[in-house]
């Protein structure tokens, strides 16, 4: 920041030094060659023609540099035919016409016939009263002080430019550091965070990086809520392993003759635990993708696909919004739609029907069957984890479950309800609408 403000300083100071230049040098110059055409009249005003035809002066000029020689203020009239009648400061030197021309107009221009003196010159040719010859007019001066004060001013240009270009730049990284500096303190607190002292960036910042400070502590929250999930995660998996590695323990120890059987029943029971908490694991892993999207529909036919390969008796239905798309995972969205088409297939009487109806804000999955439904006081109870109505089909209690925990971490809702159409269980399943465009 410093390194560019500094740059445009730069470039915008010489721009500006360059026209403020010009500006006086012209200035300058034009009042040089203002006092030149001033000496160029008075000589064109005092000119007269005598008997002879030889140009005079009826009165003498008044600025005494033309009679001290070489003083480097000069005069000259020039006319065909004519002796050059000069001032007495040109001594035994003469002007010459450096652009001839044939014309009553003013001329001013740069000379340097006269080595190692540049002259400024102006000159007209007029015709004087009683003469038919073209007189040309010359009036020069030396540039050496017109050169000095264009020296001078430069001087003083260059000299103020670069002060104001050190303060300004000076000023520049004064202001760059001081806006900044409230990044050294975030950077500090970071710091103090890192090693224990702090949990959150407390100190009151300026409103610039309020915003910032604020995102900063949200994604901590965000942290500590994710590692405190899974600190519960990992409890909840190890107590629930704790109680079938007891039983096995008991039978082993005790030697008891169903061992093998009961091995292999309390295993199922630890699988299932263990399926369950990484569900949640990945669901939570996910949650934070701020740009996660699944359209609906092709979920739904893939999971229609499996579900009716397993229940070939069964008759699944899809109907509703085909672009409709979920802030989910499409590896979640599968296993939330599997899990509840899976069980109206398999508790219902062979006919499942599913319904997309988007939202404002939802996408709403409606999902019936034939069944014999659930009774409302028991709706609540269905989602504990291993909690089933049915015990006479396989299963492992933890689908409704699954489902309803992953739904939560995507600010989503499930909820059972009575289908007034097929007579069954309607399951109701709300996620959180894309608002990612595809």
């Amino acid at each position: 920041m410093i390194g560019i403000a500094a740059a445009w300083i730069i470039v915008l100071l010489l721009g500006g030094g360059v026209a403020l230049d010009r500006v006086l040098v012209n200035a300058v110059t034009r009042n040089f060659d203002n006092q030149l055409e001033y000496a160029l009249t008075a000589m064109i005003a005092s000119a007269e023609i005598d008997p002879t035809g030889e140009v005079f002066f009826n009165r003498p000029l008044g600025d005494q540099r033309f009679l001290e020689p070489n003083s480097g203020l000069y005069w000259q009239i020039s006319g065909t035919g004519h002796d050059d009648f000069t001032s007495r400061s040109l001594w035994d030197r003469t002007l010459e016409q450096v652009t001839p021309h044939d014309d009553l107009e003013t001329h001013l221009y740069d000379s340097d016939q006269f080595p190692g003196e540049g002259l400024r010159m102006v000159e007209r040719t007029v015709i004087l009263p009683d003469s038919e010859v073209k007189w040309t007019f010359q009036v020069a001066q030396s540039r050496e002080s017109l050169d000095a004060q264009v020296s001078e001013i430069r001087s003083i240009l260059i000299n103020s430019f670069l002060l104001l270009a050190l303060g300004l730049i000076g000023m520049a990284a004064l202001q760059t550091l001081y806006g900044l500096w409230p990044l050294r303190k975030i950077r500090k607190a970071i710091s103090e965070m890192r090693n224990g002292q702090k949990k959150r960036v407390s100190e009151p910042m300026p409103n610039e990086v309020t915003p910032m400070v604020d995102e900063l502590n949200e994604l901590l929250d965000h942290n500590e809520k994710q590692a405190e999930e899974a600190r519960r995660h990992a409890g909840n998996l190890a107590h629930a392993l704790k109680t079938p590695l007891t039983v096995i323990m008991n039978s082993a120890t005790a030697k008891a003759e169903d061992l093998a059987d009961t091995v292999i029943r309390e295993s199922g029971v630890m699988r299932r635990q263990v399926d369950h908490h990484l569900a949640r694991a990945r669901a939570v892993g996910r949650r934070g993708h701020a740009h996660s999207r699944s359209r609906v529909w092709p979920s739904l036919q893939a999971v229609e696909r499996a579900v009716g390969r397993l229940y070939k008796h069964v008759r699944i239905d899809i109907d509703g919004d085909k672009d409709a798309a979920v802030s989910v995972e499409r590896q979640d969205l599968d296993e939330m739609i599997g899990n509840l088409v899976e069980n109206a297939a398999k508790y219902g009487g062979g006919s499942v029907f599913v319904t997309v109806e988007p939202g404002d804000e939802f996408v709403e999955l409606l999902i019936e069957d034939d069944g014999m439904g659930i009774p409302a006081e028991e709706r609540q109870r269905i989602f504990d984890r291993g909690a089933r109505l049915d015990t006479g089909k396989p299963g492992t209690g933890l689908g409704l479950a699954i489902v309803r925990d992953v739904a939560e971490i995507y600010q989503g809702t499930v909820s059972l309800e009575e289908s007034e159409d097929l007579g069954g269980l309607m399951v109701r399943l709300c996620l959180p609408k894309s608002q990612v465009t595809s």
